[in-house]
């Protein structure tokens, strides 16, 4: 049924959805897993998994019903196109430029060169606004002519919740998407969400119309959109749609065909279960009688009300579950480890693929919950107050009669499939002698072995990319190391003093005390920064009579300083900073702040 549903409505495609930017760089294309094709699943993928995979490959234009069209599998997300009277409304952007113009050309080829009349944004995540520059120019949003509409709190959130820990999800998603791995059966076959991100260039631009409350209605050219409000579930502001018109219910990334993820393994905020469901379950009431086609913007959509209602029924009730039987374990003194080892979902879910852990699964959702309420420590004594990885490590091989010997008892375990305990007392080796290459192979082997049996296509990728950087290093990782101008541009200014406050080097600090006054003309604000106790704080609306430096230029050529795309001398020569005081103290300031190291160890020390 899901394949039939997938390939429901199938109208054309372009070859191997692939696209490229203009310097001919390939930024998508699905060539490399037409391994996928074959019938027989390998032994080293789960075949769960497998399947997943497969209907993540079926890429194209599609109509869902008559002028509602989605583009799949040209992207993680979908992008969805909704026909107007003399134009189109989309909903979503892809996470690039590149691709949201070859998904707009792919329609156009089949449908007509219809005019861009709205964009909805569903949420505040980058593979959903990504490519708003490819979908009409930014002067169109900017002056209003085209709307541009997303959840309250949009800007506030949508680069935020990267920015500040950015540096560490950056590099733990390589683990996460496993996107340097190679494609195929012994490496990526698709994150479960959807097969890999588009890498191209990105733009992000302010909404000129936000949704405020649920039950707000717009027309756009001549086709009507209901609005719910669903903040604090999948993303910190999110929300749905629904088109009375076709009877099509968009629940965004709330209602997906796997169990989504209460934490990612990149990390973030653990997301709101009990949110989750009152949204969906708020859903039902509001369009429940009335919704005939749910789609999402990821995976392909489910036709007939009877079908609709079990679905959003499964989808509320898995993350009520997850949520109420690990709170009940945790009232009755069970621990994280212990949660996730026992907790199994009820068979009427299970038995759901689209409840299925492609992305997220019962154990680490059940560890999100208990961290929400409880928070890292388990109430055991012996782990408030822990040695750090290596000294376990080394005092751990110690006890155990030394590396050699821990090997030698790993690897005949290893022949008899204990992959867990051998994968935990490995990583004690690796820690306290890292170029014990015995350990490290056979640990690589056994992240392997993980890998291959898992039905999470996040824990696969984690397994796989350890196994990886176990044989390779991370030394010839390249990649971003900080956050782009874009992004910077991007933040509020309070925002952006909290960035650089992460990015002191406290050791450094220590002897230094430093008060800078800036105002920034373009925006109308005023603050002081102050660095004392090896701590930045800021004040707004102010400025101190006892500043060492005052400074005042525009915002954007603050952004430029942070992103060294403009020297601090050359822009005093020019007249873009103006300043008076000690000119000196601001070099001491920049000198204070350092760029985190971008590809930390994670399967070895971090030394």
């Amino acid at each position: 049924m899901d394949f039939a549903d997938a390939l429901r409505g199938f109208i054309d495609s372009i070859p191997n959805a692939e696209y490229r930017a203009e310097n001919g760089r390939v930024i998508w294309s699905m060539a490399s897993y037409d391994f996928l094709n074959q019938e027989t699943v390998p032994d080293t993928v789960n075949p769960s998994l497998w399947r997943q995979a497969q209907l993540n490959s079926i890429h194209g234009l599609f109509e869902v019903t008559t002028g509602v069209y989605q583009i799949r599998g040209m992207d993680m997300a979908n992008m969805t196109i909704v026909e107007g009277d003399s134009g189109i409304i989309v909903i979503d952007a892809l996470t690039s430029i590149e691709g949201a113009e070859a998904a707009l050309a792919l329609y156009r080829k089949n449908r007509g060169d219809r005019p861009v009349k709205g964009l909805i944004i569903t949420h505040t995540h980058a593979d959903h606004w990504g490519g708003t520059l490819g979908i009409a120019p930014e002067d169109a949003f900017r002056s209003g002519k085209t709307p541009l509409i997303a959840p309250d709190q949009f800007m506030e959130n949508a680069v935020s919740e990267n920015v500040i820990a950015g540096n560490a999800m950056r590099r733990r998603s390589q683990y996460q998407f496993g996107q340097r791995l190679p494609a195929g059966e012994r490496g990526h076959v698709d994150n479960g969400l959807g097969k890999t991100f588009a890498i191209g260039r990105t733009g992000l631009v302010e909404p000129n119309d936000l949704i405020r409350k649920t039950g707000e209605t717009r027309e756009i050219d001549g086709v009507q959109f209901e609005f719910q409000l669903a903040p604090d579930t999948e993303a910190p502001a999110e929300m749905h749609i629904f088109m009375p018109a076709t009877g099509v219910l968009n629940l965004a990334e709330n209602a997906v065909r796997n169990f989504h993820n209460l934490l990612p393994f990149r990390g973030a905020q653990v997301r709101n279960a009990l949110n989750w469901t009152k949204y969906i379950s708020e859903a039902l009431q509001l369009w429940g009688n009335d919704a005939a086609i749910l789609i999402g913007q990821h995976h392909w959509p489910l036709w007939g009300n009877a079908e609709v209602i079990e679905y959003l029924e499964i989808q509320r009730d898995l993350c009520k579950f997850t949520h109420d039987q690990t709170l009940r374990m945790i009232n009755n003194g069970k621990t994280p480890n212990e949660i996730a080892a026992t907790l199994r979902l009820p068979k009427s879910i299970d038995e759901k693929w689209y409840a299925r852990g492609y992305y997220g699964t019962i154990q680490h959702n059940a560890k999100a919950v208990y961290q929400q309420y409880i928070g890292w420590y388990d109430g055991v004594p012996a782990h408030l107050d822990p040695l750090p990885p290596v000294e376990v490590g080394k005092k751990m091989v110690a006890y155990l009669g030394g590396a050699d010997a821990v090997v030698a008892k790993a690897r005949a375990d290893f022949e008899n499939g204990e992959y867990r305990w051998i994968a935990q007392v490995l990583n004690h080796v690796v820690f306290a002698d890292p170029d014990h290459l015995g350990a490290r192979n056979l640990l690589a082997d056994t992240y392997e072995q993980l890998g291959y049996i898992a039905e999470c296509a996040s824990w696969r990728n984690a397994y796989l990319f350890g196994a990886q950087e176990l044989r390779e290093g991370a030394g010839s990782l390249r990649g971003p190391t900080s956050a782009s101008k874009q992004t910077l541009m991007a933040l509020t200014t309070e925002q952006l003093c909290d960035f650089l406050s992460v990015r002191l080097q406290s050791e450094m600090a220590e002897d230094h005390r430093i008060t800078i006054n800036l105002s920034f003309t373009d925006r109308d604000e005023e603050f002081v920064l102050n660095l004392q106790n090896a701590t930045l704080t800021y004040v707004f609306g102010i400025q101190s009579s006892h500043a060492d430096l005052s400074l005042t230029m525009t915002r954007d050529v603050f952004d430029q300083l942070l992103s060294k795309s403009l020297e601090f001398e050359d822009a005093i020569s020019a007249g873009q900073v103006l300043s008076r005081g000690r000119v000196s103290k601001f070099a001491d300031f920049f000198r204070l702040l350092v760029q985190p190291s971008p590809y930390f160890a994670i399967v070895e020390p971090n030394l």
